[in-house]
Formats: C-alpha cells, sequence, structure tokens
C-alpha cells in the first residue's frame, strides 16, 4: 500500500482534495465550498429523480396497523 494519500475533487469547484483525516471539509476544499453545496440542496437545485409511483401499488397500500376492505 503506499503512503501517498489518494486525493479526489471538490465537488463544487473541482480542486483536488487529499482524502485524509486532517482533510476538515472533505470531499470539498473550504467552508465556502461547503456551502455553496449545502445552499444548492437547500435550494433544490439538486434532485433525487424518481419515477411516479404504480398504481396498482397506491391501491393495494395500507398505513400500517390498517387493512383494506
Amino acid at each position: 500500500m503506499s503512503d501517498t494519500p489518494r486525493t479526489v475533487r471538490c465537488p463544487t469547484c473541482g480542486k483536488s482534495v487529499p482524502w485524509v483525516a486532517e482533510s476538515r471539509y472533505r470531499p470539498f476544499c473550504s467552508a465556502r465550498c461547503r456551502q455553496i453545496d449545502l445552499g444548492a440542496w437547500a435550494s433544490e437545485a439538486y434532485r433525487v429523480p424518481s419515477s411516479p409511483p404504480d398504481a396498482n401499488e397506491d391501491e393495494s397500500f395500507a398505513p400500517p396497523g390498517q387493512t383494506r376492505d
């Protein structure tokens, strides 16, 4: 195994960041880049893709403790 730490790219600016415990903001290079990313999530600039629910699943779904008649 190598003594050279693995490096990753900052998701915000692309700068190389060593993946070591001392890298306080990893995977980000700085507090600024971390805040920019957090702001993008908060403003819903990033979204997790999803598909519409299947109609058959909706009909058979019952909340916990309840049954469908």
